[in-house]
């Protein structure tokens, strides 16, 4: 996996994370090859050394889904007969996920024990959208509004969306590196297109200003950035 340098990312990044008065909002938005190269093969042949990269695992149900009424989402996430219908991944492309939270959290943590239900397969680009423009505007309304279009169009620009298939991350407190005190919630997308074996990685916290210290962040807030 390498990171791809993307000016415009980095402009997004900086103009995405402020503080209002009541909260803290740190995110960040890297493009990501899939292309192996070097220690991610041998990474690799370890990780599916039991198994097939063809071999599907278990995902857990949909962040955005289950954010709905609980009618709905028993209604989306079951069969006829009233059986719950889990996504699958492949190993291969879960090694890509867990790859890419690797490459973003770097030294801080390690993510190589990460088990496919800690992962989720969205819905679609809709909800998606939806969701991610509900937490940032329910944080500033006036700015994410002036961003809206900008922080899209260069997300599709990057990684073309309707092609992608898109991915969370949930998991238990031991593992989420913003497990931290004060933090009010956090999301972390998967923005995977696989023609282009490119993986963009849309990750975002909000603080309570109070227990921010943006020295040992995982992001950095420039201060030119803040409300």
């Amino acid at each position: 996996m390498k990171l791809l340098e993307s000016s415009k990312f980095e402009a997004l990044n900086s103009a995405l994370s402020f503080q209002t008065g009541d909260t803290s909002m740190f995110a960040r938005i890297e493009s990501y090859s899939c292309k192996m190269a070097g220690n991610d093969k041998q990474l690799y042949k370890r990780f599916t050394s039991e198994s097939s990269p063809n071999d599907l695992e278990a995902l857990s149900p949909p962040q955005t889904l289950m954010d709905l009424s609980p009618h709905l989402a028993r209604s989306s996430l079951s069969g006829d007969e009233g059986v719950t219908l889990c996504d699958t991944i492949s190993r291969k492309t879960l090694f890509y996920l867990i790859t890419t939270l690797n490459q973003a959290f770097e030294p801080d943590y390690d993510f190589s024990e990460a088990k496919s239900h800690e992962f989720s397969k969205e819905p679609s680009l809709d909800w998606v959208m939806r969701s991610i423009d509900g937490n940032l505007s329910a944080v500033a309304c006036e700015q994410f509004n002036q961003l809206r279009n900008a922080l899209w169009s260069t997300i599709n620009e990057e990684i073309a969306l309707k092609d992608c298939d898109i991915y969370s991350y949930n998991p238990d407190m031991s593992s989420d590196p913003y497990s931290e005190p004060g933090c009010l919630w956090s999301f972390n997308y998967f923005f995977y297109n696989k023609k282009m074996k490119r993986i963009v990685f849309f990750t975002c916290k909000a603080l309570n200003p109070a227990y921010v210290d943006s020295s040992n962040s995982d992001f950095d807030m420039d201060e030119e950035g803040c409300y």
